[in-house]
């Protein structure tokens, strides 16, 4: 009787463990919800610092997909625009290495046809911009935020992109150095 007893309250003390982690693993849903309940506004440097943290911690601990739909889809574009030019760039160097490190995985692991069919949308992606913005087809100029993502995307890219995706990814590298170095 004992050892079932016992049985029982490691089984329910695993459960409340894993219930636990469950809630403390960051989801998309998750940071948008706390998006939505902590709005920069009227908030002190030290609050919205915080707050900064919080979700650029959330984020580098999310896979690739996750991070791709919290920016798609969860209001980081609002949140990122609320930030000042400061703030911006902290959450950047916060949240880029992990993310571009991701990405090289996650390009690593592609299919090859997968990888240049991700190549072929992003050059249609960054001409049509540049049409629309009247930057002569080939993308918008960036400014200082843009540059440094591209910065560290190149280096990300060099040191842990494969062989394999360096020759299908060379395309869009080429086409941003391209705007990066005609832009102010």
């Amino acid at each position: 009787m004992w050892v079932l007893l016992l049985l029982g309250g490691v089984w329910i003390g695993v459960a409340g463990v894993t219930r636990v982690a469950r809630k403390a693993v960051p989801t998309p849903e998750s940071v948008g919800t706390y998006l939505e309940a902590n709005p920069l506004g009227e908030r002190s440097a030290a609050e919205r610092g915080r707050v900064l943290e919080k979700v650029a911690g959330d984020l580098n601990r999310m896979g690739w997909e996750q991070r791709r739909e919290v920016r798609m889809e969860r209001g980081l574009a609002g949140f990122f625009k609320e930030l000042t030019a400061e703030e911006q760039a902290r959450f950047l160097d916060l949240t880029l290495p992990s993310g571009f490190k991701q990405l090289m995985e996650a390009l690593n692991r592609m299919e090859p046809e997968k990888r240049r069919r991700f190549v072929d949308k992003a050059l249609e992606d960054m001409r049509r911009r540049g049409r629309e913005e009247g930057a002569g087809g080939n993308g918008p100029e960036l400014d200082d935020n843009a540059r440094k993502i591209v910065e560290q995307g190149f280096k990300a890219f060099y040191a842990d992109a494969s062989v394999e995706v360096k020759m299908d990814v060379a395309p869009l590298i080429e086409a941003l150095q391209k705007n990066l170095h005609r832009s102010p």
